[in-house]
């Protein structure tokens, strides 16, 4: 952990940047590329590192990648050709990569055993594991598979119809990946849409997979065929810029190639809301994963409400959105987000009570939080918990706190955004 000392008050935003790649498409990139046959080549994959935890699982499953930058080259023969693992797969930080491979593994001829930092060890498993055990998979952990280290034996998996407890879209694309390798018709029945990367990317790689709403259904037995995967930035990153500039002094920052998938919006209806002052242009292009210019000015924000079939798409935004509503004029209410509970941490207790650290008017509650504003902040030694969006979260503050900002795990947000204090120093050195 290291400690860093941040200091922009008063700092202007200007200029533009590229955030690095979508960490979802990124993670199935490999993953899609990995059970498919034959060469799939993959642009804009962020080398963060949960992603690159992603990448090292396969080649200890037997897959040749390749790795230049964000270039990648997977040369697969598909899963049939995996081999056991000599070692525990180690998932450093990444609930994607666990919780995906779960259900990937659970329908292959391997056993292997997937441990993870100490925050997978507290994130709950069993809301995979339990509709996998449905599908006949064999996994077993800690406290009958609640938690990591997990051991999963390969078997024959049967489809299931499945109505979807909660909102997660990692729930959902662990029970899609199995069904790729289980006797019958899988059904998946969402009570709010979710990210549907994994839905997407199954139709690039050849994949018959009926998207109804909010029913998703999918004959197992099929095969991949690989193919180019192109990832758009990705909107979670560009969400910090985006709260950046709209709370600081005499700012416009443009956004380049950030993606636009309708699922993960909800920052920009959001914002939109708030009444910042922001354009869109999406692209025009054939790529499965739309993307877009976005520039975004320093704004006069109103307060507001955010709740329901929003959450889902803007659930990891929610720490910065937080930060977005201490400057807003008036009340700004967060709601059914409960899910932010289980994340890396508990990211409604974590946001509250590093915001109050800053002087900001902020309330808990059992499944979001109540924020009052516009408040003048000033500066603290603040706590990142290990979590990536937290961390960021912190540094964007110092933009209009009066004093100077400690964090203590500035590492940390390495895990989704490695180049993240480059793009600040671009766009607030003149």
């Amino acid at each position: 952990m290291v400690n860093k000392s941040i200091a922009l008050h008063n700092k202007v935003l200007k200029g533009t940047i590229t955030v690095p790649g979508d960490k979802s498409v990124s993670h199935r990139s490999i993953m899609f590329g990995s059970i498919a046959r034959g060469i799939t080549t993959v642009s804009g994959f962020l080398p963060g590192e949960d992603c690159l935890r992603t990448i090292e699982a396969f080649k200890q499953l037997g897959v040749n990648i390749e790795q230049n930058g964000s270039n990648i080259r997977i040369e697969s023969d598909g899963m049939d050709a995996w081999k056991e693992p000599e070692d525990i797969l180690y998932m450093g930080n990444s609930g994607t990569t666990t919780r995906l491979m779960l259900g990937l593994l659970a329908g292959s001829k391997v056993h292997a055993v997937l441990s993870g930092d100490a925050s997978i060890a507290k994130r709950p498993m069993k809301r995979v594991i339990l509709p996998l055990r449905d599908m006949k998979a064999h996994i077993t952990g800690r406290q009958d598979g609640q938690f990591a280290p997990l051991a999963v034996k390969g078997s024959e998996l049967q489809a299931i119809d499945y109505t979807m407890p909660v909102a997660s879209a990692q729930v959902k694309s662990a029970i899609l990946l199995a069904a790729l390798n289980a006797n019958g018709t899988t059904v998946v029945r969402e009570q709010h849409a979710t990210r549907n990367h994994t839905e997407l990317m199954m139709k690039q790689f050849g994949v018959n997979i009926d998207v109804a709403d909010l029913v998703i259904s999918l004959q197992g037995g099929q095969k991949l065929t690989s193919c180019h995967v192109e990832v758009p930035g990705d909107l979670s990153s560009a969400a910090f810029f985006l709260v950046a500039t709209a709370i600081a002094k005499n700012s416009e920052v443009v956004l380049e190639n950030v993606g636009l998938n309708s699922t993960r919006t909800g920052i920009l209806d959001v914002l939109q809301a708030m009444n910042a002052d922001m354009t869109i242009e999406p692209y025009e292009s054939d790529a499965v994963e739309k993307a877009g210019k976005i520039t975004i000015r320093s704004s006069s924000l109103q307060g507001t409400v955010i709740g329901g079939d929003i959450i889902p798409r803007l659930i990891d935004e929610i720490p910065i959105i937080a930060l977005l509503a201490t400057q807003a004029h008036g009340t700004t209410i967060i709601k059914d987000a409960e899910e932010l509970k289980v994340k890396e941490t508990n990211r409604i207790d974590a946001v509250v009570d590093e915001l109050k650290k800053l002087g900001a008017t902020i309330t808990a509650t059992e499944d979001g939080m109540i924020i009052e504003g516009p408040t003048t902040l000033t500066g603290a030694a603040l706590r990142t918990y290990g979590d990536h969006r937290i961390g960021m979260m912190n540094v964007i503050a110092s933009l209009v706190t009066t004093g100077t900002i400690v964090i203590d795990d500035a590492d940390c947000i390495a895990v989704s955004y490695p180049t993240f204090f480059e793009d600040i120093a671009i766009l607030t050195t003149k």
